[in-house]
């Protein structure tokens, strides 16, 4: 056709040939090559060329890509977030960002104050941005591949002993509170997870119930008998028609803020350090492997696909540690 773009033709042959030259031995890259050129003989080509016009549709098509993916619309939220963030700081579009754009955004943030592990999980996310946009052949080369992780100082992670839920319990002023200390304490549950719930969701002859957790997956949790009670004194209290399982004021469905309010007041009677929902997954864990629990099934209590996930929850005893160093070594 006489139409035809020599210049595009000529651009697409060498980007192909760039693309094949590892793959592909001289003499296969000649025939392919000439088979390539005389079939696009019969074709119009245009060159399609990426303006920067400050407009970037690369981030709107990750979270596009992620949300199909059944990510929460919570992550994907912090996603978009922290990419804009960085864009705005280099001022240029995602095509033309470099290793040295994200190190000076990374190294300008922790100048204003910001902790390693906050910036460690920064980089992560766009170490996976790029990773996924080079995947997809739409940036040559991820800028983060030469970016390495962000070492933090490992602090030591702490459980609440029975002592502690104890005291929780007894300065909780209602069997609201009550119910849900004892909740947490014996499902491993998210705060999000148990906010989220509704009175028929949870079997209390069974002591159990289904919750909807991360990546849109629905799992199994158990309750104790204590659990089991302070829900049962609290839900034939109630006098309402909400079908939530737990309420907060002015008689609409509790919160994850709410719960967290909570829990800091109780951190301020109590004087136990750090009394928050989280914390309460990690002392289940713990438990559970202490006491001989399979790690998978662990796994599965708390909704980790991966075992490594899980372990991360788990603080070792050092005192039962050294009584098995003693015992086996």
């Amino acid at each position: 056709m006489k139409n035809v773009s020599m210049d595009a033709k000529m651009d697409f042959l060498r980007q192909a040939e760039k693309a094949m030259a590892d793959r592909v031995t001289a003499a296969e890259m000649d025939g392919i090559m000439k088979a390539l050129n005389d079939v696009l003989e019969g074709y119009d080509m245009q060159a399609v060329r990426f303006m920067d016009d400050g407009k970037d549709d690369l981030l709107e098509c990750y979270l596009d890509a992620m949300r199909v993916q059944n990510r929460s619309e919570k992550t994907l939220a912090r996603y978009e977030y922290m990419i804009r963030r960085l864009m705005a700081h280099v001022k240029v579009p995602t095509r033309r960002i470099m290793v040295y754009h994200i190190r000076n955004f990374l190294s300008a943030e922790k100048e204003r104050g910001l902790k390693d592990t906050s910036l460690e999980s920064m980089r992560q996310i766009y170490s996976a941005y790029f990773n996924w946009l080079q995947r997809e052949s739409l940036i040559e080369k991820n800028p983060c591949s030469n970016l390495g992780a962000i070492k933090c100082a490992k602090k030591e992670k702490k459980t609440y002993t029975k002592a502690d839920i104890e005291l929780l319990t007894q300065e909780c002023r209602t069997v609201r509170d009550k119910a849900i200390i004892h909740f947490l304490a014996s499902t491993g549950c998210r705060i999000s997870e148990m906010t989220g719930l509704n009175r028929d969701q949870v079997d209390l002859e069974k002591l159990e119930c289904v919750v909807h957790g991360k990546g849109n997956k629905d799992r199994k949790v158990f309750m104790n008998e204590v659990a089991g009670l302070f829900l049962t004194w609290y839900l034939n209290q109630r006098k309402d028609d909400n079908p939530a399982l737990f309420l907060g004021r002015g008689g609409v469905r509790l919160e994850p803020n709410g719960v967290r309010v909570m829990m800091k007041e109780l951190q301020k009677r109590t004087g136990i350090d750090h009394v928050h929902p989280h914390k309460f997954r990690r002392t289940l864990a713990t438990m559970l492997i202490a006491h001989g629990m399979p790690i998978q099934e662990v796994a599965s209590i708390l909704g980790h696909e991966k075992l490594d996930t899980t372990m991360k929850y788990v603080v070792l005893d050092k005192t039962s540690v050294k009584h098995d160093y003693r015992k086996y070594a």
